[in-house]
Order: C-alpha cells, then structure tokens, then sequence
C-alpha cells in the first residue's frame, strides 16, 4: 500500500483483513471484514438507517453498496438486506476497487493520510480474534446503523479491536464520520480569520491545522471514552442502552477534545 492510497490486490488479502470500497464519487466508503472463503461480513443501512435528518443523508446514502443489475447466486438481494449481513466479496466491492484499512500506523503517516477512513493510530486484535467478533455479531446484530455514532466503519473497527465508544451520544469511531465534521468545522474556524490573515495561503494552512488535529484527537486510538467491549456483552448492552453507564468518571467530551 502507498502513501496515498490503500489499494490492495485480491490475492493479498487474507481473513481478519478490514477492507473498504468508495462507491458514489469517493463521498463515503463501505466497510466491512473479510472472513476468507471469499466472504465479507459487513453492516449495512439498508432497511435500518438512522438518517441526519439534512442534505448529508443524500451524500451519505453511497455508505450502503451500490445496485448491481446481476443476480448473485449465493448472496440475498440487497433490496432483503439489512443490518449486519454476509456477502461475497464482489457483491460488497458492488463494481468498486477493493482498499485495505491499515492500523497501528505512525501519527506522521495518519496525518498524512489527509482522508478519514483509511487507517488508524489503534492496534488490531489477532485475526481469530476479529473473525471471532464479526461471526458473533452477525449471528446476534449490532444495534441500529446511525451515519455518524454507529455506522459500517465502526463495526469493522470493533471487530478489529474491540474497542467501542462509550457514550453512544457522541461521536463515534468512524474515521470518515469524523472528517465531515471536522471539515466542516475547520472552515467554519478559519472564517473569520479572513480579516487578519494577510493571504489565502495562511487561511488554507490554518483550516487544514484544525482538520488535521480534530481527526488526530477523534481517532479510535487516541481517545478516552473507549473501552473494550467483550462481544457476547456487546449486543445486550447495546440493546438496553447501557454503554454510557460504562464511562468511567471524569472523561471529557469528545468536543471538547477536538476543540
């Protein structure tokens, strides 16, 4: 994999891998787990989205595959999936390039990793470890697919490292989710500084300072308010809503982190 690209051959890949494919424009990447044999488990917002009720929900809608015009024999019809599901690797790619998520890359190579969603500071678990997780939760579900706290990135981050956010009001570990907020952000911060910034260079500079620290404070494997979450514990307490009740005393908001 190069610097600015994660791409990766089928032929490399192995089980445990947590793979990604752009659909629509590069908007938004599908994420998921490839378990061998062929197979991708992943989650998908099809039938069970939690929407953010703006005009993101048009851009964000490419998270779910794309339609594809022919049949797979082994797969079920998309328009029947939802939830985490179980697909061949070309009915996941859905015509798109196949990409590899690195881990445990140096904080100099993930800023330079100007896109969100392609790697992370975190460790991942040994692979019969994220086979293990991705197999439990697509038997026993993970919770309500939301764009920005619980989306296809995230499940894949867990089964990587068993890491999950506590407070489900926050934002969650998706990498791509964080970039949309902190792009927004850093233009917004960077605005008023027209007026005391001698040329559109320093303004440039200044906003891609703050996108760049908002997504290093927001990474998986920088924050405080995870904890590592069995997988037979995951889907009662994500059920009965008791994550929060997790959080030890005394963490910050995310927000206040990333400002």
């Amino acid at each position: 994999m190069g610097l600015l690209s994660n791409r990766v051959d089928r032929s490399s890949l192995k089980p445990g891998d947590h793979i990604y494919s752009w659909h629509t424009a590069y908007v938004y990447a599908h994420h998921g787990i490839y378990v061998g044999d062929d197979k991708v488990i992943h989650f998908t917002r099809r039938g069970q989205e939690v929407g953010t009720g703006t005009m993101l929900d048009v851009l964000l809608v490419s998270s779910a595959p794309a339609k594809s015009h022919l049949t797979c024999p082994t797969c079920a019809p998309l328009e029947e999936s939802h939830g985490v599901v179980s697909s061949c690797l070309d009915c996941f790619l859905a015509g798109g390039n196949l990409y590899r998520f690195e881990y445990a890359v140096s904080p100099a190579l993930f800023i330079m990793k100007a896109r969100g969603g392609t790697c992370t500071l975190a460790i991942s678990d040994a692979d019969a470890d994220v086979i293990h997780r991705a197999n439990y939760v697509l038997d026993n579900g993970f919770g309500f697919y939301n764009v920005f706290n619980n989306n296809c990135e995230d499940f894949a981050i867990y089964c990587k490292t068993g890491l999950l956010v506590l407070n489900q009001s926050t934002m969650g570990q998706s990498g791509q989710a964080v970039s949309i907020i902190g792009g927004s952000l850093s233009a917004v911060m960077s605005t008023p500084l027209r007026f005391v910034t001698a040329n559109v260079y320093g303004m440039v500079a200044m906003a891609i300072g703050v996108y760049c620290a908002s997504r290093y404070a927001a990474d998986i494997g920088m924050r405080r308010d995870v904890a590592k979450i069995p997988v037979e514990d995951l889907t009662t307490r994500l059920a009965i809503g008791m994550l929060q009740v997790l959080e030890p005393p005394g963490v910050p908001d995310l927000m206040c982190q990333v400002g």
